[in-house]
């Protein structure tokens, strides 16, 4: 009966160990994850109605709170979630990529993007400490997201084997100029990642949100004082998520070979991404320049990097 146990514990071990293999397929089912919860934020905005726990929180939905200002300040709501949603979507493509390629590769960097841009992304859940509201649904949804990360990151430790430098970038050339697009629109999105975050710690609000809702801060307390909280929660989550997103593509960018993978990860993540969070805006009538005008220039401009980095079929991934 010992013998039988003690023979049994390796078996379902090796077995655990060939279906993990090297640690990728981690990474694909943490990106499989993100891609369902992406699709679901997008889809549920989109219905009009706020999450149980939301509702529960505030104690009205988003009917009652339609009756205020219009409904202005829902459909800003929904713009916020359904930007967030796009983002983890675009975030879930570029880590199915680092798994199917770089990290097949065992190109170091790559694990460094992982693990730059995943551990950027759980850190600012502690920035929601700090807004009184924390929706039990994405409470849980990164208790179990975590740690099969923090394993993902861990079993694809091994895999750092080939060092690559950045190359440089040769203006002279139409990739290297197309490359220096890519990583400006990146960059551009970490920024806003970080300034979407800082905003939502501090005033909630730009002048054009109160512009499009047409009340105040204030206003918006004196409907619920639990709905500024709400509201600082889903930027927290935006922003979070826009840098996470940034940082591994601006690092893919940087160090990853010119391939035609790289080039449709990054228009099927960058589709995602700009499509969610430029197209809620007409939707629901926000259409301030000078609130979108960085969006559609980020968009045009990462647009045209992927245009002038395109490579030949031939020899590319």
């Amino acid at each position: 009966m010992r013998t039988s146990l003690t023979t049994q514990a390796p078996r379902d071990e090796g077995l655990i160990a060939a279906l993990i293999g090297d640690g990728r397929a981690l990474v694909k089912l943490v990106a499989l994850v993100l891609m369902g919860s992406g699709a679901f934020a997008v889809f549920q905005a989109s219905t009009g109605q706020f999450l149980p726990h939301d509702t529960a929180y505030l104690g009205l939905d988003a009917k009652q709170l339609c009756a205020f200002y219009g409904c202005r300040v829902v459909h800003f709501m929904i713009h916020d979630r359904v930007s967030f949603g796009g983002v983890l979507l675009a975030i879930a493509v570029m880590y199915l990529w680092l798994a199917q390629f770089p990290l097949k590769r065992r190109e170091a960097w790559a694990w460094w993007a992982l693990a730059i841009s995943g551990v950027a992304g759980f850190l600012t859940f502690l920035s929601y400490l700090g807004y009184g509201y924390l929706d039990t649904w994405h409470g849980a949804a990164t208790l179990v997201l975590a740690p099969l990360f923090a394993a993902a990151l861990v079993r694809t430790r091994s895999l750092r084997e080939e060092r690559v430098r950045p190359a440089p970038i040769d203006l002279r050339s139409r990739y290297g100029r197309g490359r220096a697009l890519l990583l400006g629109a990146t960059f551009g999105m970490i920024a806003a990642g970080l300034t979407i975050m800082t905003v939502g710690m501090t005033t909630v609000f730009v002048p054009q949100d109160l512009e499009f809702m047409r009340a105040s801060a204030e206003n918006v307390r004196a409907i619920n004082p639990r709905l500024l909280p709400l509201i600082a929660h889903d930027r927290a989550g935006f922003g979070g998520a826009l840098l996470s997103c940034g940082l591994v593509m601006f690092i893919a960018v940087l160090y990853a070979r010119p391939s035609r993978s790289l080039r449709q990860a990054l228009a099927i993540a960058g589709v995602f991404g700009f499509s969610a969070a430029i197209g809620v805006h007409p939707a629901i009538g926000y259409l301030s320049m000078t609130h979108l005008g960085p969006a559609i220039a980020g968009c045009a401009i990462f647009g045209a990097g992927l245009v002038m980095i395109r490579v030949p079929a031939a020899g590319s991934e």
